[in-house]
């Protein structure tokens, strides 16, 4: 167990594989390397990306992720995906949506079965992202599963949460009005290229204007993943200092 540790505080991403595999999976020794890494966590700014089904959380977080990397930090990404209600495995699709970050080696990318969980995460996830903050990213991503209305846990662990939002989905502002919209640190208007993109602006500001007088009101960006625009932007407002405490 110290040879692990030892090589994972050295930088050895065998060593951060093995660690929250073992983490993941609840094991007496993911108990074990929790505690002895403990110490070494509370310096990486934690994002949360959310959102529902088809928003493009996926492409986003890879577009975020090269935008961080031009600025060379490093990045760590959990990315979540619906399991099995049966064998509760995953076909880990978001991976294959990030491969042109495979290569990067300021990149690392987890994947993990939510298992079941609610809320668009999966059960450890808060421990994996500890693990993933003491190995020393200096941004660690967390895509949850497709969330709905009231699927607001990712709030809980990340210290800036973005809410995905694309246009030519149907009721759009039906699809915000409840909780999930009140954790936002940032609003993005994802395919902004796509007929509507200024309407869903408009309404999500008129949305921000009936909150009480004083309310901090996020702001609202576009961006259209595939193409790479507004990443600039996004990345500028999530390094800007407005962070939430970070509750492992």
């Amino acid at each position: 167990m110290d040879d692990l540790v030892e090589r994972f505080l050295k930088k050895d991403r065998r060593a951060l594989a093995r660690i929250i595999s073992r983490v993941e999976n609840e094991t007496p020794e993911g108990r074990e390397y929790l505690r002895l890494l403990f110490p070494h966590s509370g310096k990486t700014h934690i994002i949360g990306i959310t959102g529902g089904a088809g928003s493009g959380k996926s492409t986003l977080t890879g577009a975020l992720a090269a935008a961080y990397r031009k600025r060379e930090k490093t990045v760590g990404i959990v990315a979540v995906d619906p399991s099995s209600p049966f064998t509760k495995g995953a076909i880990l699709g978001d991976r294959i949506r990030m491969q042109d970050l495979a290569l990067d080696p300021g990149v690392y990318v987890r994947s993990m079965a939510g298992r079941g969980a609610l809320g668009g995460l999966a059960p450890t996830i808060a421990d994996v992202v500890a693990v993933m903050d003491a190995f020393g990213f200096d941004v660690v991503m967390i895509e949850t599963i497709g969330a709905g209305q009231d699927e607001v846990e990712i709030a809980g662990t990340a210290m800036t949460t973005i809410l995905v939002n694309n246009p030519g989905t149907g009721d759009d502002i039906q699809a915000l009005k409840a909780g999930i919209i009140e954790i936002a640190d940032i609003l993005v208007v994802n395919k902004a290229d796509h007929p509507g993109a200024d309407i869903l602006v408009s309404q999500l500001r008129g949305l921000l204007s009936l909150a009480p007088a004083g309310t901090r009101r996020p702001p609202i960006l576009k961006t259209t993943s595939i193409r790479g625009e507004g990443f600039e932007e996004l990345a500028d407002a999530t390094l800007d200092g407005t962070r939430k405490t970070y509750l492992a």
